[in-house]
């Protein structure tokens, strides 16, 4: 009886299936709508490539990489190899990064498209060299593996709902409402402000709305600083904002109008400046997505496929998720949460993403001590 026919005898029981799966020759394919047809089983000495979009968002550089590149260290006993690159929101130049890592024979790509759209033929080209590609954080045109990534709908609903909530009573159609939605080249914006819109347009007037290339801080003032213009200072009830780079933005031009009380602005990230602003009441709320999470589960969706560990890779990515070029495609999701300044301690902190000692600085001393913080 050869290796193969031993797999399905009594010794190969399902307790044991993981262990099987490496002793029974590496003959296991998986299930039939598998992502890839599986390659000869690897070791540990696997070459992952990361293309991250942009260094406007504070978490790429200080959470995605470093944790990624740790998970895949941890997860390979030091013998597999992380090949990193940041495209500076440039699609041209994320293409040839992409492009010179399937020359390179990287196992597995995972990739946070600067443009979804744009890098669909890099996809492909990576597909017809047998070189996975998991699409990270954003869902990305073409034969991707896999997606991992947040319920983003969800993400612009609980926008949404909490600047319905922050309006209060005062929550009516006359309530003006600024929306200063993310890039137009990520597709993750769109699902945003369709979340948003849900909550928000039943309730109140969006009354001007503005994409911002790049989700550059400075195209959001410069929006906001327009509505201000338009609107008049005191006719702006609320302003969503995407996410909290562009609120740090949206607040200044607020601010620089003389805007006092401040409007309720919404985010997304929980970005440590974020997190300020929400303890000295100049934000209302961001999301909370625990990105530390989604990295290190990438890390594992990335080097179990390159392992050709289909079945374990295939357990990681349940769920299904549907682009413009392809249907059914595997994915991940990850849970979000707001972030207010009654929770956290109960998120951030408690999550490791933040020490108090970084949040609480002696300017920020008194509005932590308010929120419970020490």
């Amino acid at each position: 009886m050869n290796s193969r026919m031993r797999c399905v005898a009594a010794p190969c029981v399902a307790s044991v299936l993981l262990v099987t799966v490496s002793g029974c020759g590496g003959m296991l394919s998986g299930t039939a709508d598998s992502a890839t047809s599986p390659p000869p089983r690897k070791g540990n000495d696997v070459t992952i490539g990361l293309l991250l979009p942009e260094r406007e968002t504070a978490r790429y550089e200080k959470f995605d990489h470093p944790i990624i590149k740790e998970q895949v260290a941890e997860l390979t006993d030091g013998k597999g190899e992380l090949v990193y690159e940041n495209a500076d929101e440039d699609a041209t130049l994320q293409n040839r990064q992409m492009l010179s890592m399937i020359a390179d024979k990287v196992d597995t790509i995972i990739v946070d498209a600067v443009d979804a759209h744009a890098i669909a033929g890099a996809v492909r080209a990576a597909k017809d060299a047998g070189v996975h590609v998991i699409a990270y954080d954003r869902l990305a045109e073409g034969p991707i593996d896999a997606y991992i990534g947040f319920d983003n709908t969800l993400v612009g609903e609980v926008q949404g709902k909490a600047l319905v909530d922050a309006l209060g009573e005062k929550a009516s159609r006359k309530s003006k409402v600024v929306m200063i939605n993310g890039s137009p080249t990520d597709p993750n914006s769109a699902e945003y402000e369709k979340g948003a819109r849900s909550r928000l347009s039943v309730n109140v007037t969006i009354a001007k709305s503005y994409d911002t290339a790049g989700w550059k801080p400075s195209t959001a003032k410069a929006s906001m600083e327009r509505a201000i213009s338009d609107l008049g200072a005191k006719n702006i009830d609320a302003v969503y904002s995407a996410n909290d780079g562009m609120a740090g933005g949206i607040i200044q031009a607020l601010k620089e109008a003389g805007v006092s009380p401040l409007p309720p602005v919404t985010g997304q990230d929980a970005e440590l400046a974020a997190v300020r602003r929400i303890l000295t009441g100049d934000q209302y709320m961001s999301v909370y997505k625990p990105y530390t999470q989604e990295a290190a589960t990438v890390a594992e969706m990335a080097v179990r496929v390159s392992q050709g560990r289909n079945i374990e890779f295939e357990a990681m990515t349940a769920d299904h998720v549907d682009s413009p070029t392809d249907k059914e495609i595997r994915a991940h999701r990850v849970v979000v949460e707001p972030l207010t300044r009654d929770n956290v301690k109960s998120t951030v902190v408690k999550d490791g993403i933040f020490k108090v000692s970084e949040i609480c600085t002696a300017r920020y001393a008194t509005a932590c001590a308010e929120a419970g913080l020490t």
